[in-house]
């Protein structure tokens, strides 16, 4: 049902504004959680696993939502996942004013939870939700790339919103607003928006359907893409589920502190979001020259931060973080779409998904032990010496090969 007539432009304008929303709202909720979860004495493992609740279902969630996106519809699925969402975020809301202690923190944990699997859900719909968005094939690439900034731009713009939100309204009303946010994107694509439904192709059902045949088929490139994506992420893509950790100890324990930080990163992202968004076809040519010097940019400021000579310069490397992580989910994402068929893209973004998301709920994890065995510049040292490594390896072996054309 369209209810106020918009030019198809401005139908993809909108919908990137709320796919923005909807990613930002579930990152500045994880970050209202992690703050929460930090004034309570919690150590950095509860923060890290606060953060593994919200990525880690992409490893199990991902492949089902990608074969239900390409089987029944994206705009089905999409608007479903949003509804979830609501629900899950609302649940957390409901956490502070009703519990205290240990069972609060279940029921936060639980919410991110929640959260993680429909978001999964979400997301995967979302990027095969832009394919009917579009009026010829030639368009895609820079909405794809557009759509990839906006997700990316959320996914770090969204921890300072949840910072500024606690410093000026507490944490019940931080999550509540957080739940509200979404909103905004059930009603875009309810009664906002008129995709070219027409141009949606499903997939049938059986093995063919399946990810397991998406990955078989989508070819050895996308398959090094997805794989070199996984390892970057397992090994640095942990500053989300830990930014509070961060900021405390880089900066100050006020949610303002936790906020400055978080904003930081976000501005890197911009920026290497739209580094990415003018030069999309010249970086998709090269894909793991691209990925490598994302990966060689976060690497670089995480070895600055285990230097930590004060709150400026913790800063600068913030922002360095922030260009690297956003470089490299935007273009993993961009050239698994524009490398496959419309068929798979729904299982190739469940696939984007599982390496980007499952790679950093595992990082946070794994982060989080070394820091209490060891210290938080300690980490950052290790995983940013092993992150160079693998970055110029990867690049001496295969920086050359270019993305196969479609078949």
């Amino acid at each position: 049902m369209n209810v106020f007539p918009l030019r198809p432009a401005q139908q993809r304008q909108l919908f990137l504004i709320a796919s923005g929303m909807s990613t930002a709202g579930s990152f500045a909720g994880i970050t209202a959680k992690g703050w929460i979860l930090m004034k309570g004495g919690v150590d950095p493992f509860v923060l890290a696993l606060n953060f593994a609740a919200l990525s880690l279902p992409t490893l199990l969630v991902s492949g089902p939502a990608g074969v239900r996106t390409d089987r029944v519809g994206c705009e089905r699925v999409l608007v479903q996942a949003q509804w979830a969402l609501l629900a899950a975020s609302g649940l957390g809301a409901l956490a502070i004013p009703l519990l205290e202690g240990p069972a609060q923190v279940w029921l936060l944990l639980c919410s991110t939870l929640l959260v993680g699997i429909a978001g999964a859900y979400e997301l995967t719909a979302r990027n095969k939700y832009c394919s009917i968005m579009v009026e010829q094939p030639e368009q895609l690439a820079g909405y794809l790339t557009s759509f990839s900034v906006v997700f990316n731009v959320g996914t770090l713009v969204g921890p300072p919103i949840g910072g500024w939100l606690l410093a000026a309204t507490g944490p019940a009303w931080a999550l509540g607003i957080d739940a509200a946010s979404y909103l905004l994107p059930i009603a875009s694509v309810t009664f906002l928006l008129r995709p070219n439904r027409e141009q949606e192709v499903r997939s049938s059902g059986g093995q063919d359907a399946s990810l397991l045949n998406a990955w078989r088929h989508c070819g050895s490139t996308l398959q090094g893409v997805l794989s070199f994506t996984a390892v970057l992420c397992l090994i640095s893509f942990y500053h989300p589920g830990l930014a509070p950790l961060i900021a405390f100890e880089q900066l100050g324990a006020e949610p303002t502190d936790l906020g400055l930080f978080t904003s930081v990163l976000a501005g890197g992202s911009i920026v290497g979001g739209v580094v990415l968004q003018r030069n999309s076809q010249r970086f998709c040519r090269r894909p793991f020259l691209t990925l490598g010097g994302f990966g060689l940019i976060t690497a670089v400021a995480q070895l600055g931060m285990a230097r930590t000579p004060g709150p400026g310069f913790s800063l600068a490397m913030a922002f360095l973080i922030g260009a690297g992580t956003a470089g490299l989910l935007s273009s993993c994402n961009l050239i698994t779409q524009i490398g496959s068929p419309q068929v798979m893209r729904g299982r190739m973004a469940g696939l984007g998904q599982i390496a980007f998301l499952g790679g950093g709920g595992m990082s946070g994890l794994l982060v989080a032990l070394l820091v209490m065995a060891t210290s938080l510049s300690t980490a950052f040292a290790l995983t940013g010496g092993l992150t160079t490594a693998i970055a110029m390896l990867w690049i001496r072996k295969r920086g050359m090969r270019q993305l196969e054309p479609l078949r």
